[in-house]
């Protein structure tokens, strides 16, 4: 199987208000972006362990790794191999005694894993083909906010968090890649919901960001 390394880029809340996050991921050597759609608690989970928030008990993926650890294996890789009927699957890779085995997983619980462990995150070169997007250079940008967004962030991924200027809040940031993401999950969503007039608009502006069609 062909894969490619990408990295995390992003994670935001859709404006849906169904609660879901939409994490972006970017070819480590190209320009392709992979969004996809996760839950607020593993949204959760890899942002806490990003800005290196430890929890006072062990969470649900933090618990996964001590186990993993105490049975003498570890996480080297994870694949992000399939995507079937819009769902995305993945794949853990153990190191079990120098012998290799395949675990699978939901893409948000296989990343919650790698950001913990600290190992490289794959995905087929046939998913970035199927659901990735164009992002010139200049426009892909690390966990960052302009000085304007980061005072107006709401912070919505640790709603309880309190903000102070000696206190540091997870760094999102919002551009055409990030609208891009929103668009597609609003798309889905309107499509499910068989609201077609309303998908159309959508799919409409989503070709005029992408350049599709021009």
């Amino acid at each position: 199987m062909e894969k490619v390394r990408v990295e995390i880029a992003g994670l935001h809340q859709t404006p849906t208000g169904s609660g879901a996050y939409a994490l972006i991921l970017r070819e480590v050597n190209g320009t392709r972006n992979l969004p996809i759609i996760i839950g607020a608690f593993e949204a959760q989970a890899i942002a806490m362990e990003l800005e290196g928030i430890k929890p006072p008990r062990p969470l649900t993926h933090d618990l996964t790794k001590n186990i993993i650890e105490s049975l003498g294996a570890s996480l080297v890789e994870i694949i992000i191999d399939e995507l079937r009927d819009n769902t995305f699957y993945a794949k853990l890779i153990l190191d079990i005694s120098s012998m290799t085995q395949e675990i699978d997983a939901r893409p948000s619980d296989a990343i919650a894993l790698s950001v913990r462990f600290k190992c490289p995150i794959f995905a087929s070169e046939i998913v970035m083909r199927e659901a990735s997007f164009e992002v010139e250079p200049e426009e892909t940008h690390r966990f960052k906010l302009s000085e304007e967004e980061e005072e107006n962030d709401d912070d919505d991924i640790f709603p309880s968090k309190k903000k102070s200027q000696s206190q540091e809040k997870p760094s999102f940031y919002r551009n055409k890649e990030n609208r891009i993401a929103q668009l597609q999950a609003q798309l889905k969503e309107a499509i499910e919901k068989e609201e077609y007039e309303k998908a159309a608009k959508i799919r409409d502006e989503l070709k005029k960001l992408t350049g599709e069609g021009n």
